[in-house]
């Protein structure tokens, strides 16, 4: 019957839904100041419950680096008594899946769960949230792992460049620190600087409650309700401090035994909700964004052989995400690989993309977004992202409208506001 019930949920974790209907997504605020987000969908047997929190690593200080990460951890590891054996086995028992996620903004717990076993699954699951226990013995376990895990990952010239790219990128601010945290921190690490963050970040004021299935909006209050009532009632968290933009151009080289060179560049991009969003989104498919067919690609690759892929990206934050270009090369091609990518995209920002790559943008991004919301887990991800970032109820109504709408002209304009390649901070590791 167990694994009857795990099949059950995670064949529906593949179900395609109708990704051309509207989404209608209810919002109201919990007595306690929790902001919910609800999609009723009764197609399958099956509730999606995420919960966020704004403790993501950006919470971090140089000196507790790592924390929110470990405390987030932690908080599946041992609640209201239960040991992790038995919060695993009280959700296998039922056939639900309980999972987790850390950025820099963020901290989240999802649920799945059939409706019929939603009430013993939402006992568990309102557990880890609200009567954490970060047992002493396993913190003790788990630093083990974390610092071994570091280690490791200093030798890996992929971690070595983005670890030194955010530093070099953001500076002081908290973006710059890693998520994993830092050797000396992890093991100066206590039991009660897991119950302070948890106190200090995890309050009902600042979570956000998304909520997708199998459920009436009166069936989805009183589970908001209850989620909400149990957590801290401390006070709502503050914002993260903005970003300060580079003032010059900051270029460094690590040497490593790797056969290629792993080559990071960037600038800090844009915020979530950020007016120029859509201009720089369809943008980047055309400079980085859109594989074989952007104009990286073109340069670098189909054109000298530099590399085999180069990709670029915005990441939007709660304040401003990087614009990163990553590639990987022959180390004696480094420096050429790098001049190209900074002549590339020099040559976009000051002519913009033609009409004909603007169409094929268009075309691609509109016809493939509705793969993007064709289940229940993919809206339920969009419905924490507008919750948490207070993006407009109608964002993903208006998303292939938004992108119709954008031309050559607020792309370049965009671009030229926003990336300033004079000050780009660029990492390269293995070079010669």
């Amino acid at each position: 019957m167990k694994k009857l019930q795990f099949i059950i949920v995670l064949v529906a974790s593949l179900f395609v839904l109708n990704a051309n209907a509207a989404v209608k997504i209810n919002h109201w605020q919990t007595s306690a100041g929790s902001d919910v987000y609800f999609v009723e969908n009764h197609d399958l047997p099956i509730i999606d419950m995420a919960v966020n929190f704004p403790a993501g690593s950006a919470r971090d200080t140089v000196a507790t680096s790592g924390v929110a990460g470990v405390t987030r951890y932690m908080m599946t590891l041992g609640a209201a008594g239960m040991s992790e054996e038995v919060i695993t086995n009280k959700f296998a028992d039922i056939g639900a899946i309980s999972s987790g996620e850390l950025d820099v903004d963020r901290a989240a717990f999802k649920l799945r769960t059939l409706t019929s076993e939603s009430t013993k699954a939402l006992e568990t699951f309102n557990a880890i949230l609200h009567k954490p226990d970060f047992p002493d013995s396993v913190l003790t376990r788990e630093k083990v792992r974390i610092i071994a895990g570091i280690n490791e990952a200093a030798t890996m010239p992929e971690s070595i460049s983005s670890k030194a790219f955010m530093k070099a990128l953001y500076g002081a601010h908290p973006y710059s620190l890693d998520e994993s945290g830092e050797v000396d921190t992890i093991t100066a690490m206590k039991r009660d600087d897991l119950i302070a963050f948890y106190n200090q970040y995890y309050s009902a004021k600042s979570a956000v409650i998304a909520l997708i299935g199998d459920m009436t909006e009166a069936q989805a209050r009183t589970i908001a309700e209850t989620t909400s009532s149990g957590l801290p009632q401390g006070a709502a968290v503050t914002k993260i401090v903005e970003v300060t933009l580079p003032s010059a151009a900051n270029n460094q080289s690590i040497s490593h035994p790797a056969t290629q060179a792993h080559i990071l560049l960037g600038y800090p991009g844009i915020k979530r909700g950020d007016a120029d969003y859509f201009p720089l989104y369809v943008g980047n498919y055309i400079l980085g964004g859109g594989g074989f067919v952007s104009r990286l690609t073109e340069e670098v690759r189909e054109k000298r052989g530099l590399v085999y892929s180069v990709y670029s990206y915005f990441m939007p934050m709660a304040e401003l995400g990087p614009f990163q270009i990553g590639l990987q090369t022959k180390k004696d091609q480094a420096g050429e690989a790098l001049k190209v990518v900074n002549e590339t995209v020099a040559k976009y920002i000051q002519g913009g993309p033609t009409e004909k790559e603007l169409k094929a943008a268009k075309d691609n991004i509109i016809g493939g977004f509705p793969m993007r919301i064709d289940s229940n887990g993919k809206i339920l991800d969009y419905l924490s992202v507008i919750g948490f970032y207070k993006l407009p109820m109608t964002y993903l109504d208006d998303f292939n409208k938004s992108v119709a709408k954008v031309t050559t002209k607020q792309i370049k304009e965009a671009f030229q506001r926003r990336i300033k390649p004079e000050n780009f901070v660029s990492v390269t590791v293995g070079a010669q």
